[in-house]
C-alpha cells in the first residue's frame, strides 16, 4: 500500500512560482511511476506531468516550459516545480503513483494511489 501526502500549495499573483512535494511512503518508491495532476472546479481531472524512476518525464502540452517534475528517491518525493503561474492554473493539485505498464501515462485511471491533493490559487 502506498500512501500520498501532498505539500506546497497556496496563494500566489500570477507570474508567481510554486514547488509542490509529494512524499510517499511504501515499498519500492522507486518503482513506480510519479505523477502531477489537476482539477479546476467544474472541470475533469486532468494530466499535468509524470516522471518514471530513471528520470524520463512527460509534461502536457500546456505545461511544458512552465513546470518540471522530478524525484528524489531517496527520500521518496516527488516534486513539481511550477514557474509563471497563470490564474488558470488555479486547481487542487493531486499526486499519483502506479506501477510500470503499457497505458499511457497521462491516463488517470492507470494510476493505483492518490494524495489528497494540494490548492493552488493563481491571482491576476
Amino acid at each position: 500500500q502506498v500512501q500520498l501526502v501532498e505539500s506546497g500549495g497556496g496563494l500566489v499573483q500570477a507570474g508567481g512560482s510554486l514547488r509542490l512535494s509529494c512524499a510517499a511512503s511504501g515499498p519500492i518508491f522507486s518503482m513506480y511511476i510519479m505523477g502531477w495532476f489537476r482539477q479546476a472546479p467544474g472541470k475533469e481531472r486532468e494530466f499535468v506531468a509524470a516522471i518514471w524512476s530513471g528520470g524520463t518525464t512527460v509534461y502536457a502540452d500546456s505545461m511544458k516550459g512552465r513546470f518540471t517534475i522530478s524525484r528524489d528517491n531517496a527520500k521518496n518525493t516527488v516534486y513539481l516545480q511550477m514557474t509563471n503561474l497563470k490564474p488558470e492554473d488555479t486547481a487542487v493539485y493531486y499526486c499519483a503513483a502506479r506501477g510500470p505498464g503499457s497505458s499511457s501515462w497521462s491516463d488517470l485511471y492507470s494510476y493505483d494511489y492518490w494524495g489528497q491533493g494540494t490548492q493552488v490559487t493563481v491571482s491576476s
